[in-house]
């Protein structure tokens, strides 16, 4: 047994060494970002938010909600692919690039995301804080301490 897992490790590495860094690299985090979709919900909102302004108002919770739901989970089934098989190109002759397009997250077009304001990313650290949204996650929470 523990020859057959050093075996198996010995494989892995080699083969993560024959890949090289940039495509596989790339597809892994592509992979872990497009996972943490059902958390992030941006597919969904997004879908809400066409559905609402390019269809009919009146089926945005129904319509839009489901078309919604799907892109969330082909978006996470993707990334699940990705992470999985991140090691491996996807076809010939060594394409790691994304199966589904848009290759980045897509937010809805009334988001626009930045960075969050933390003792590591923010930028007036003379005064102590910095600025950012409250809560992200949450459409309509605009409020900024330092409107630019």
């Amino acid at each position: 047994m523990h020859k057959l897992s050093a075996t198996i490790i010995s494989l892995a590495g080699g083969a993560l060494l024959m890949t090289g860094c940039a495509g596989p690299e790339a597809k892994l985090g592509r992979g872990i970002n497009n996972i943490t979709e059902p958390f992030r919900m941006g597919e969904l909102r997004r879908s809400l938010e066409e559905t609402a302004i390019l269809g009919n108002p009146d089926l945005e919770f129904t319509t839009g909600l489901i078309h919604g739901i799907d892109r969330t989970a082909v978006r996470t089934g993707a990334g699940l692919y990705e992470v999985v098989t991140f090691p491996i190109p996807n076809h010939s002759p060594m394409n790691y690039g994304p199966i589904i397009l848009p290759e980045n997250p897509v937010y809805p077009d009334s988001y626009k995301p930045s960075y969050l304001a933390d003792q590591i990313v923010s930028p007036d650290t003379s005064l102590g804080f910095g600025g950012g949204d409250i809560l992200p996650m949450i459409p309509g929470s605009r409020f900024h301490i330092f409107d630019q």
